[in-house]
């Protein structure tokens, strides 16, 4: 069937995230082509009956001359994007494996950078969530049940001694829930200054106004009965904002208030909710297929099931057990 006159075309982009002694590699576009002058993430259009995989080889041989051995990549985040006059696939994956001194082959700068230094207008639009993607960390730690005053800070401090060891400063979100918001206000002062001290950054839980009261925090996770009432992103950008969802729709609407990433589950069954419906790993895939914003999978895992989630094209394993003190 003929397109209609109107209807844009989609154009599947492999994106190639290609790391090096913690840093990755960024090209400048040429001036002369669309967003030129922007930086990028290597890749290029996906032909006819190629793969993605084949596409992305092929891409960065010829813009960089390295080589990425078969069965090396995976996926990071697929991403839809409408720039009005065209629309894009972007379909990430990343590599620690290419072989070879990268150079710009067709004339393009190229260098290797932290992937703390991206900043968002240094990138097209569409890049904004990869960015997101190589800032957070593979794992999302949350506190679970937590005494009052010092007893929890105590809990805390032992239990950030137990955080994996990882390349990327570590998130802590502190879901106190059923607190007065008082409560909440105090323990989280003194969590934030315990966890700056460890090189770690807090994330509240709950309404705004907690994140009103410690503005100093690195950002603010939103229950989804949260989340469903507003509108617009409530806090500023270059602060953390995380959504708990459970469905597509939810999903869309934490996209909508300008989300940095979400949680999804529970993937499986737990032992604090024996009764709860789970979502199991083929709809978690399925979610995490169509979700333009990092995805940490959540209930029921573990590390040790972070390589499921990262071939799912999720962000991480989100959880309370792998870390917290069990009493």
């Amino acid at each position: 069937m003929a397109m209609a006159e109107n209807e844009v075309r989609e154009i599947h982009v492999a994106v190639g995230v290609i790391f090096r002694g913690g840093r990755v590699l960024i090209a400048r576009r040429p001036d002369h082509v669309h967003q030129g002058g922007l930086l990028e993430f290597p890749g290029g259009k996906v032909e006819s009956e190629e793969t993605v995989q084949a596409a992305l080889t092929r891409e960065i041989a010829e813009e960089t001359g390295l080589e990425i051995p078969p069965g090396t990549l995976w996926p990071v985040i697929g991403i839809r994007h409408d720039y009005g006059d065209k629309r894009v696939f972007l379909d990430v994956w990343r590599t620690d494996q290419a072989q070879g001194e990268a150079h710009g082959r067709e004339g393009q700068p190229i260098e290797w950078m932290s992937p703390e230094s991206l900043r968002d207008e240094d990138f097209p639009a569409a890049n904004r969530p990869i960015i997101r993607a190589l800032q957070l960390p593979s794992l999302l730690a949350i506190t679970g049940d937590i005494g009052p005053d010092e007893i929890g800070i105590e809990q805390l401090r032992e239990a950030l001694v137990r955080l994996p060891a990882s390349d990327r400063s570590p998130l802590v979100v502190l879901r106190v829930p059923g607190v007065a918001a008082e409560v909440y206000g105090s323990l989280a002062e003194s969590a934030l200054e315990v966890c700056e001290a460890a090189g770690a950054g807090l994330v509240l839980h709950g309404s705004l106004a907690v994140f009103d009261d410690n503005p100093d925090a690195a950002g603010l996770h939103l229950p989804w009965r949260e989340a469903e009432k507003l509108e617009a992103r409530p806090i500023p950008d270059g602060v953390w904002l995380g959504v708990s969802c459970h469905s597509a729709l939810q999903i869309d609407h934490a996209v909508a208030i300008g989300a940095d990433y979400v949680t999804l589950g529970p993937v499986n069954s737990t032992a604090t909710h024996p009764g709860a419906l789970v979502l199991g790993w083929a709809t978690f895939r399925d979610l995490v297929s169509c979700a333009p914003i990092p995805v940490f999978g959540l209930g029921g895992l573990e590390p040790a099931d972070l390589d499921e989630v990262q071939q799912a094209g999720g962000q991480g394993v989100a959880g309370i057990r792998y870390w917290w003190p069990q009493s």
